[in-house]
């Protein structure tokens, strides 16, 4: 799956990932208006309107991107109907040729983190059946228990050739309280780094590991610095736009080859019509603004490059 992340960013040109992570306050009045309509105001109203605004945005966007990025919690938010839209979301993604990068962020160990691996990117076996709950082609990874927690998404990237993401510089303020500790005069998240790089080892695609890192984009000195730690991981870069982070800030998260890594971008892009640059769309067509958004990151990022 690696291989087709990285052949899709190079289709496109645009090293982007659009993160699919609606608040039921992204979403226009008009469709929650339908949606309460048709299921009252319930959980089930709420899920079917954050799906049908996830497919109007998929929609005006997906022949400019390589790539989405849903957070569960979004959904799970919303209990069972919830976690339903997710589903359709990402079937219907992958219906539009996209990669889809559950943001899951699950950490636990042994048998639990095989079911969350299973569960997520791999297949479970029912009788003498086999299925594949959500299907997502990357998720996201906590690595707080060690490689206890990570071999067993590891076992199922190897058998499904799919992929994780491991958080090792989030871009969060509060992050370094953990993160930036020094251990041996070093900062955790380079000893993580290393770690990540050493699991990708016995995980190579053609040109990068199938074991990616996440390193937040309002941290570029430290990106710099993990860039070279990690030379065949691709890097997931959250933090552009809302939370700061431009596309100046980014170079260093790439290789030479312009390839490498992905930034992400979250409200910037799904709620971009409520931004005083693209009102002009209104909310009516708050699609079209998504659209405009995700161009005008594609060309901050290509000019940085």
């Amino acid at each position: 799956m690696i291989n087709q992340l990285t052949a899709k960013i190079k289709k496109t040109g645009a090293p982007i990932v659009v993160g699919l992570d609606p608040m039921l306050n992204y979403v226009p009045q008009h469709i929650q208006k339908k949606a309460f309509a048709e299921f009252g105001e319930t959980l089930e109203g709420a899920a079917e309107a954050i799906w049908q605004f996830n497919k109007e945005i998929v929609d005006k966007t997906y022949d400019l991107i390589p790539a989405v990025k849903p957070q569960i919690a979004m959904y799970e938010q919303f209990g069972l109907p919830g976690l339903a839209a997710f589903k359709k979301t990402v079937d219907y993604c992958k219906e539009k040729g996209l990669v889809v990068i559950g943001d899951i962020k699950r950490g636990d160990i042994g048998s639990t983190s095989a079911a969350y691996a299973v569960g997520h990117i791999g297949k479970v076996q029912v009788g003498s059946r086999s299925y594949a709950p959500f299907d997502e082609d990357f998720v996201t990874v906590n690595p707080y228990l060690g490689s206890d927690g990570i071999n067993p998404f590891l076992d199922v990237c190897r058998e499904e050739k799919k992929g994780i993401f491991v958080l090792v510089k989030t871009s969060n303020p509060s992050s370094g309280e953990f993160q930036d500790r020094l251990i041996d005069g070093r900062p955790l998240y380079e000893l993580v780094g290393e770690k990540v790089a050493q699991w990708g080892e016995s995980l190579m695609g053609e040109e990068y590991s199938y074991v990616g890192a996440v390193v937040g984009a309002t941290y570029p000195e430290m990106g710099k610095v993990l860039r070279k730690i990690m030379p065949k991981a691709y890097i997931l870069v959250p933090g552009y736009g809302a939370q700061g982070g431009k596309g100046k800030d980014l170079v260093h998260f790439f290789n030479e080859d312009g390839l490498g890594a992905i930034v992400n971008s979250s409200r910037g892009i799904i709620a971009a019509y409520k931004q005083e640059t693209y009102a002009k769309y209104g909310e009516e067509n708050f699609a079209d603004a998504s659209r405009a958004a995700v161009e005008d990151m594609i060309a901050d990022i290509r000019s940085a490059l």
